[in-house]
């Protein structure tokens, strides 16, 4: 046998061979996928119980407009209130999804972005990000309220005053979670897959 045939058989075998990892390997991705759920945005068990009514907080956004968080609206809209703030990296990395959201969900939906802190280091966050289409209200107060100790955070409150959703948002996919749990009539989109997976 010559060596050029041999080494064509060698070849072969390789490829043989590593066909069948790349198989084995999808195969694995495959379980994987299935067994990791959606993944949206974590709630903290301290706070507020989705579907309690959420307390009704009048404050005032940087253009000294009156903004009232919670309480029943007349309107029938439902409101966001994201926390974010100026030194939060991830806060700013979601700024665009916000952006994208409330012009996605304009017919429904009401987004207030909320802080707390310096008022001319927030002023500065809203010029330098282009923030003014949003009401930004600092207040101390509506984060303790909410029980706010990490960021970002989202609590959906709808047009009831009902919390309909809440959690620590990532990503556009935590943020849409706490969209489509609301939809759901779901505490979390975790409690809706548990609920209906076999036991």
């Amino acid at each position: 046998m010559s060596p050029l045939v041999l080494s064509n058989i060698v070849l072969w075998v390789v490829v043989v061979v590593l066909c069948f990892v790349v198989l084995a390997l999808v195969r694995q991705l495959g379980v994987l996928h299935e067994r990791i759920s959606p993944v949206g945005a974590l709630m903290l068990a301290k706070g507020l119980r989705v579907g309690e009514l959420a307390p009704s907080i009048p404050v005032v956004d940087l253009a000294g407009h009156a903004v009232p968080i919670g309480g029943t609206r007349t309107d029938g809209r439902t409101q966001l209130v994201m926390f974010v703030s100026p030194t939060c990296p991830v806060c700013k990395a979601l700024l665009p999804v916000l952006k994208s959201s409330r012009k996605s969900e304009q017919a429904w939906l009401d987004v207030v972005l909320a802080s707390d802190g310096d008022l001319g280091e927030q002023r500065e966050f809203v010029a330098e990000h282009g923030l003014d289409v949003f009401p930004y209200v600092v207040s101390a107060p509506l984060g303790i309220s909410y029980q706010v100790s990490r960021l970002p955070y989202a609590v959906l409150i709808d047009a009831d005053g009902v919390l309909r959703a809440r959690g620590i948002i990532n990503s556009r996919e935590h943020l849409e979670s706490l969209f489509e749990a609301k939809r759901l009539g779901v505490a979390s989109l975790q409690d809706y897959l548990e609920a209906r997976s076999p036991s």
